[in-house]
């Protein structure tokens, strides 16, 4: 007879790992091996995945921030030999493809992958799957949102954004430029000199063309998938295990994640609530349960 970990003890590992724990820090905390840890984060990210896919369909979100977050699979990217990295692509440097909803906090999608065009495309391809577009039927026009979306200076994101939303959605970039970005030993951010924003499509707003809040977002990121801590031995040595951390991230910070209101007292819905995707702030039992 398999020997499979009680309920209770899967629901504190879960708890553990989506409040910034590292595996080896849940280990010590639960005593579960490392490996029956991993194993079941796999289980429960592939969960959280499925769930995302099914929830996060017919969306209505007003403005979109996108981003690329960089973390390392294995080994850095320099330490790969050259047949690796011609031929290897989940090794090395990985980015997580994210976006962000700027009004809800929802993260409608996310991909991970090297940075390259084609990622760009399959993320914004995705992203397109998931926004309440207008539709061309046999009855007319299906009605349905105009989003904006904001993106960094990456140049395959202009040809993604046309290839997956066409005129159905408003489109600018923000270019930041910085100083003392290559000054050996720099550890702190670099300073910021200037931004330059530039409307592609649509009729908006310059000033509205914005990305600070999926790079606040990062932080959220960094903070709580030890996977992400910069300096740390927090790496995955797997795609599959980043996959499932991700996943089980996103899924509680759409769900569960109650953040504190900027603009008044009190907190702020989750995201999942904002969007109008569940009705109710899930707690990680709940999240638990939806998923195993």
């Amino acid at each position: 007879m398999a020997n499979v970990l009680k309920a209770e003890k899967q629901l504190e590992i879960v708890k553990n790992l989506v409040n910034g724990q590292s595996i080896r820090a849940t280990e010590r905390i639960t005593g579960v091996h490392r490996d029956t840890i991993c194993r079941f984060l796999v289980r429960i990210g592939n969960g959280c995945r499925e769930l995302l896919d099914a929830e996060m369909r017919n969306l209505t979100l007003n403005h979109l921030q996108c981003d690329e977050i960089w973390t390392f699979c294995g080994k850095k990217q320099g330490k790969l030999d050259a047949d690796t990295k011609r031929m290897i692509f989940d090794q090395g440097d990985i980015y997580l493809w994210v976006a962000f909803d700027e009004e809800t906090k929802l993260i409608p999608t996310f991909v991970l992958g090297k940075r390259t065009a084609d990622m760009a495309r399959r993320f914004m391809v995705d992203l397109a799957s998931r926004i309440k577009l207008p539709k061309a039927t046999d009855t007319g026009i299906r009605p349905g949102c105009i989003p904006q979306i904001s993106t960094d200076g990456f140049n395959a994101y202009p040809e993604a954004v046309d290839l997956a939303f066409a005129d159905n959605c408003q489109y600018g970039i923000l270019v930041k430029d910085y100083r003392n970005t290559d000054m050996p030993g720099r550890y702190a951010a670099p300073e910021l000199i200037g931004a330059e924003r530039r409307i592609v499509r649509g009729d908006i707003d310059a000033f509205s063309i914005c990305t600070s809040h999926v790079e606040r977002n990062n932080l959220t990121i960094r903070t709580f998938m030890k996977r992400f801590t910069r300096l740390s031995l927090g790496f995955s040595k797997k795609l599959q295990n980043l996959a499932a951390a991700t996943a089980l991230h996103v899924a509680h910070f759409n769900f569960c994640w109650e953040m504190r209101n900027s603009k008044g007292p009190g907190r702020m819905p989750a995201p999942a609530v904002a969007a109008g995707v569940i009705p109710e702030v899930w707690t990680v039992e709940d999240l638990y349960r939806a998923v195993c």
